[in-house]
């Protein structure tokens, strides 16, 4: 492979390398993708970000996401906000879509150089997420550690919502590593840990799947938001307090859509050289 160019960026500390390849299809194999993601040996990532040419017409680029352990994604909303940030200010646009696994995601710039983007209707049913059996999402039925009855749910990607009392001392490291992997979720499963501040705002710890502890998660975000709504703890619109910082959260009622906003930052550019992935 020879040098390739790349980008740096990150939302709330949500770091990602952003590569472009003028083809479609994977450019990276699972082990290269883990050799860039890490941060002694390669450049360092919570995932490695393609954007590659869609085939839909309907979409502008297509973004393909690999894990730091080179498992791909359906989705991740920090990196799409990254992606269109990067995309717009190159031509203009003051909106795109971008094709994902998950599906056709509009984005378009929000008011003090912040970025939104639509995530899609949340998913519920216990197949859609997907569980492994047929179980009420709203109450799972799974412990660990003194922690229970979390909220199932999938942002195009599986997750599992625990609320706890105080965010900054509950174990979610040791927690989250583990229930990633709980038989109930057959794809694995992103963990968060909500603490309800107020009805219009929330803190929240992030257990990423295939990354692990991350300063903050855009599908993560809106899953948390989205089970305390349903819970019945706070309102549609919401301050998501990240490790990295605040996303705003809003379920939209007329059209069930998932709308994110948040920062977006470039760090650098670079090449990745043939010999990283050697």
């Amino acid at each position: 492979m020879q040098q390739r160019n790349f980008i740096k960026m990150h939302g709330l500390g949500n770091d990602f390398v952003i590569v472009e390849s003028a083809v479609p299809g994977p450019i990276f194999n699972a082990r290269q993708a883990r050799q860039i993601a890490d941060r002694r040996w390669g450049v360092g990532c919570d995932q490695l970000i393609t954007i590659e040419p869609s085939a839909n017409n309907a979409a502008d680029i297509f973004m393909r996401i690999q894990n730091t352990d080179g498992s791909e994604a359906e989705a991740c909303g920090n990196a799409t906000r990254c992606v269109a940030k990067l995309w717009m200010d190159r031509t203009g646009q003051e909106n795109l879509v971008i094709e994902t696994l998950r599906g056709l995601l509009p984005c378009w710039k929000a008011s003090d150089g912040l970025v939104s983007v639509a995530m899609g209707e949340p998913l519920f049913e216990w197949q859609d997420i997907p569980l492994s059996e047929k179980q009420d999402s709203l109450h799972l039925p799974i412990e660990c550690q003194g922690l229970s009855d979390p909220v199932g749910l999938s942002v195009g990607n599986p997750h599992c919502v625990f609320f706890v009392d105080d965010a900054e001392t509950v174990a979610f490291r040791d927690i989250g590593a583990e229930i990633e992997h709980h038989p109930l979720f057959p794809n694995r499963a992103n963990v968060q840990f909500v603490e309800i501040k107020d009805r219009g705002q929330i803190r929240q710890r992030v257990w990423e799947r295939g990354v692990g502890v991350t300063e903050a998660s855009g599908s993560g975000a809106c899953a948390g938001a989205l089970a305390a709504k349903r819970r019945g703890m706070t309102d549609r619109n919401v301050d998501v307090h990240l490790d990295g910082g605040v996303l705003n959260i809003a379920w939209r009622e007329d059209d069930n859509q998932v709308v994110m906003t948040g920062p977006t930052s470039h760090s650098f550019t670079g090449r990745l050289d043939e010999a990283l992935l050697a």
